[in-house]
């Protein structure tokens, strides 16, 4: 799965600098995430950084985009290799 933010997001900017993928971004009202770009930090970390940071606990999974760790570490390999490219 990817993460996705919820409208409980307070706009603080702690997430966005901790994402190894450059996932998150500010959206028109609050930040969101690329579910293209996150692997919930497999590949990088134990686990989700941005998840770690958030003050008010508002970035949960997303049920709407369901994917396996080889999943999500194949992810993980695609934007790396692109980053080297």
């Amino acid at each position: 799965m990817a993460l996705i933010i919820t409208d409980d997001c307070i706009n603080c900017d702690v997430c966005e600098p901790e994402c190894p993928n450059e996932a998150i971004f500010m959206g028109p009202e609050i930040y969101e995430i690329d579910p293209n770009k996150c692997t919930e930090c497999v590949g990088h970390f134990d686990e989700p950084q941005c998840q770690q940071v958030c003050p008010v606990a508002c970035i949960p999974f997303d049920p709407a985009w369901r994917e396996t760790k080889d999943e999500l570490f194949a992810k993980y390999e695609r934007l790396e290799a692109a980053k080297a490219a």
